[in-house]
């Protein structure tokens, strides 16, 4: 069984994106920026956005902070978004979900700028993936294929099984594997499925992606099956200092011993969704760039 290692995937990444950002750098006279947007104290955002600052900031980027009272309307927040959009220095704008329930996500979504869609939410980028075309690919789910790129896992031809059909990781994510070149034949299951244990036991390749925590158990997994877990919970421990620990979908302990290959929680997807968002906006950037100057004429 081998444990695939999200965290040192991403420290891969991100040292190739530190390279092609100085190169991006002295091409331009300024590194890539990113533009992240915080609405309201929610102390989950508030970790999330601080840990994407934080690498933003190892790498050399620009980045913009922008944080927004929870009273704040949406009109104020759809303003800034588009001040962002005609901002040239701004290669990627990232609002953070969730929104407080006043604020409509699909709307403050839809008026980014595909261009600088660095979270591959928007309807454009999503329709791309879909149809296979070149587009900012949401984050999780091509962190997902990274790892299976590092550690040589093969799609194609295999029987994949994606639990969540959520349009973060789910539908992005059977999208991709479908393409010409990964070439799976991909099952969604959802809350709905009938008989969803017999689904995924015959899975080559799990993708567990619903935030229910120890859903995927043994039983549920054949023999030599790679298991990713997409999943990410903090439950109650009161043997831990904290009070608390990250648990995935997945029943880790018991299932690892039945595949030839899985991610673990924490420091499987997690880290990669990070290095995701800072490729993207790598890519925003030198794509932005051609564009202006016509090299994709």
């Amino acid at each position: 069984m081998q444990v695939l290692s999200g965290k040192d995937v991403a420290m891969s990444v991100l040292e190739h994106v530190r390279k092609e950002a100085v190169i991006f750098g002295e091409k331009y006279g300024r590194m890539p920026s990113i533009a992240v947007i915080l609405v309201g104290e929610d102390p989950a955002s508030q970790t999330y956005v601080a840990a994407k600052k934080k690498s933003a900031l190892e790498l050399g980027y620009g980045h913009k902070d922008y944080h927004l009272s929870v009273h704040a309307t949406q009109q104020e927040l759809l303003e800034l978004v588009r001040e962002l959009n005609a901002d040239d220095d701004v290669d990627g704008i990232l609002v953070q979900m969730p929104l407080p329930p006043h604020m409509d996500e699909n709307c403050v979504i839809d008026t980014i700028d595909p261009a600088k869609d660095v979270d591959g939410f928007h309807p454009v980028n999503a329709g791309k993936i879909l149809l296979g075309r070149s587009s900012l690919v949401s984050c999780t789910p091509k962190g997902v294929l990274r790892i299976m790129d590092h550690y040589g896992i093969r799609t194609a031809g295999k029987d994949v099984v994606i639990i969540g059909r959520s349009s973060i990781v789910g539908k992005p994510m059977a999208a991709l594997l479908m393409q010409k070149g990964r070439d799976a034949t991909v099952t969604v299951c959802h809350s709905c499925t009938l008989g969803l244990k017999e689904h995924v036991r015959r899975a080559d390749i799990i993708i567990a992606a619903v935030g229910h925590p120890h859903m995927i158990t043994a039983d549920m997994v054949k023999s030599e099956a790679v298991v990713i877990d997409v999943g990410i919970t903090r439950v109650t421990d009161l043997t831990k200092k904290k009070g608390w620990r990250l648990v995935g979908d997945v029943d880790y302990d018991n299932v690892a011993p039945r595949t030839s290959a899985i991610t673990p929680v924490p420091g499987g997807v997690g880290p990669m969704t990070i290095a995701m968002l800072m490729e993207n906006t790598l890519q925003a950037a030198q794509e932005r760039k051609r564009e202006q100057k016509g090299e994709n004429a």
